[in-house]
């Protein structure tokens, strides 16, 4: 039986800093063809500016699914997760964070912060494209985008 597609190209924020990590990234969403746009920023300010809509990000689109680096430069992904959480315009996002390095700490605190899952960038890029494809799975066939809040009020 042929797998349904969904009915229209999502939107994906993927906050990172190092550009081959993102240029993999792009590389193993077109290999599992996920249907969707991913707009990357460079650190956790721009990820925070990108979700409100501030600056440079002014028309930027609500993400249906957020892939966050731990490691980011100005505001780090667990301080970004919490911004996320606690902002009730952005709270129901599904946030993967996707970390180079896992401490026992870290993981703690993103569940603690209701993070949707924790993802070891794995080192082999093939594991990588697998790991997208497993994401695929679960996020874009599995569950349904987070609401959009309404717009007609």
């Amino acid at each position: 039986m042929p797998e349904a597609a969904p009915a229209r190209q999502l939107e994906v924020l993927l906050a990172e800093d190092n550009e081959f990590d993102v240029q993999v990234t792009i590389a193993a969403f077109r290999d599992a063809r996920v249907p969707s746009k991913l707009h990357c920023v460079p650190d956790g300010e721009a990820a925070i500016a990108f979700l409100r809509r501030t600056g440079e990000y002014g028309e930027a689109p609500r993400p249906d699914l957020i892939l966050l680096d731990l490691s980011l430069p100005k505001m780090t992904g667990l301080e970004v997760l919490e911004e996320i959480k606690a902002d009730p315009s952005l709270k129901n996002i599904p946030v993967v964070i996707v970390s180079g390095s896992i401490h026992e700490g870290d993981i703690r605190r993103a569940y603690e912060l209701q993070v949707s899952a924790f993802l070891m960038k794995p080192v082999e890029v093939d594991e990588y494209f697998a790991a997208i494809r497993s994401l695929k799975e679960l996020w874009f066939h599995a569950a349904s985008p987070a609401p959009k809040p309404d717009s007609s009020a």
